[in-house]
């Protein structure tokens, strides 16, 4: 599946049966050229706390807290499935979080952590930049550009996303422009792509309050991203402070199919 470009694995593990021990197989299944081709692992497994609980792996084989797009084709696969109602609710690292089908796509809750840090300098290749930190169920660094066409992302991309004031875990890297009172483009280097992706519904989120907090943007605000498609952020913003925050987009089917798993020669 898909979600606005940001493509997925989704596995119905209710049985509990992936090999999650062999993340070397976790990365050649995420290949492109060698395997299925996909910027993530979604695993539907059972929960006793919510309508289902979504474990997330980035391509590298590592696990992280949540995606913003992926939870949204998790939403609409395990509602087709008969797995949860189109009202659900959704465990993640990141914590429970609701989601609901809708006509114009799927909308999920999403969380924001303490911590956010507006504008603040950043040395990096040579020069100062300007940068806003904020963990929308993973970490980001956000920087404004007035031109994302002219952003090197993937020189700043790798620079940024390993920088020593966002270590030990790292963060996603994103450019945002301003386009409107209610409107954002953003650009996203993602951390375990190791790449910039067409989409990161947790980017888009992030980039959304960034610009709202600075007062470059009111709520609901929507935000194009690299594969042209539009999503819509919408929160309750008050002083410096945000709540009740959704995304809404799109989640696509691409294929089904069954893959048979072969132990990898490299170890786990």
């Amino acid at each position: 599946m898909h979600g606005a470009g940001n493509d997925f694995i989704i596995v119905d593990d209710r049985t509990m049966r992936f090999p999650l021990a062999d993340r070397a197989w976790i990365k050649q299944i995420c290949s492109l050229h060698s395997g299925i081709g996909a910027e993530g692992l979604i695993l539907i497994q059972s929960s006793d706390k919510a309508s289902f609980c979504m474990r997330f792996f980035n391509p590298d084989g590592l696990e992280a807290e949540m995606c913003g797009n992926g939870i949204r084709c998790a939403a609409r696969f395990a509602n087709d499935g008969g797995i949860a109602e189109r009202e659900m609710t959704i465990q993640t690292m990141a914590g429970i979080l609701r989601a609901s089908i809708t006509e114009k796509g799927v909308r999920v809750a999403m969380p924001v952590f303490p911590g956010i840090r507006l504008n603040f300098p950043v040395q990096v290749a040579g020069q100062c930049l300007t940068c806003s930190f904020i963990n929308t169920g993973v970490p980001h660094v956000v920087v404004e550009t007035d031109n994302l066409e002219a952003v090197d992302l993937r020189r700043m991309g790798p620079l940024l996303r390993r920088h020593e004031d966002f270590a030990p875990q790292g963060a996603n890297v994103d450019y945002l422009c301003v386009t409107g009172g209610q409107s954002l483009s953003v650009r996203t280097y993602e951390r375990g792509v190791e790449d910039e992706t067409l989409a990161c519904g947790t980017g888009i989120t992030a980039c959304a309050i960034i610009a709202a907090l600075m007062n470059k943007v009111t709520p609901p605000v929507r935000v194009m991203c690299r594969h042209d498609d539009t999503l819509e952020v919408d929160f309750k913003k008050s002083g410096n402070n945000v709540k009740d925050i959704t995304l809404l987009g799109p989640a696509e089917y691409v294929f089904e199919g069954e893959i048979t798993y072969a132990c990898s020669q490299s170890p786990p």
